[in-house]
Parts: C-alpha cells; sequence; structure tokens
C-alpha cells in the first residue's frame, strides 16, 4: 500500500506560478514493477484528466495544453515527485491529483488531491 499526499496548491493570479508536491509513504518508483508517477487534474463538470507523467529515469510527457508551461520532476531519495506550474491560465484551475501508475499506465493509487485556483 502506497500513500501519496498532495500540498501546494492554492490561489493565484492569472501569468503566476505554484509548486504542487506530492509525498509517497514508500519509495515513488519500484524498479521491477516499471511504475511511473503522474499528475491529473478535475475541473468541475469534467472528467479527471492526465497532466504530466514521469519515469523513474526521469523521462516526462505532457498533455499538450500544459506543455512549455508544467515540469514534472522527481526526487527518489526524498520520495517525492513535483509539479512546477508556470504562466497559469483561468483554464488551469481544477483539483490537482498525484498518481502512482503501473508500468501498462493504470493508476493504483491516488492522492486526496489538492485545489488550484487561478483567477483572471
Amino acid at each position: 500500500q502506497v500513500q501519496l499526499v498532495e500540498s501546494g496548491g492554492g490561489l493565484v493570479q492569472a501569468g503566476g506560478s505554484l509548486r504542487l508536491s506530492c509525498a509517497a509513504s514508500g519509495s515513488i518508483f519500484n524498479i521491477f514493477s516499471g511504475n511511473s508517477m503522474g499528475w491529473y487534474r478535475q475541473a468541475p463538470g469534467k472528467q479527471r484528466e492526465l497532466v504530466a507523467t514521469i519515469t523513474r529515469g526521469g523521462s516526462t510527457n505532457y498533455a499538450d495544453s500544459v506543455k512549455g508551461r508544467f515540469t514534472m520532476s522527481s526526487d527518489n531519495a526524498k520520495n517525492t515527485v513535483y509539479l512546477q506550474m508556470n504562466s497559469l491560465k483561468p483554464e488551469d484551475t481544477a483539483v490537482y491529483y498525484c498518481a502512482r501508475l503501473s508500468a501498462t499506465g493504470r493508476v493504483g493509487f491516488w492522492g486526496q488531491g489538492t485545489q488550484v485556483t487561478v483567477s483572471s
């Protein structure tokens, strides 16, 4: 069982920045399972969507809507992943969730979420 705890959300003006953190109760990467970590978000009335992923080797992928603005990183020693969000837009407003994904991309564990609100 892995517990994921997000932090760093809040209210920010458009154009501003926030850094989200996700601390895991255990290792964020299992060298045998080949899992990855991801950030998802869910805006009111919308489906949850994948924002970014990172592998144990540091390879990242981003949704087109956040490319060039968001950066996902990991600190394996601290069992923590981060999401640096720059040039925030009102449409980035959502609850952001950290997730641990299997090698096939299936989410095995979710965090409780952290609210990000971007005012115009």
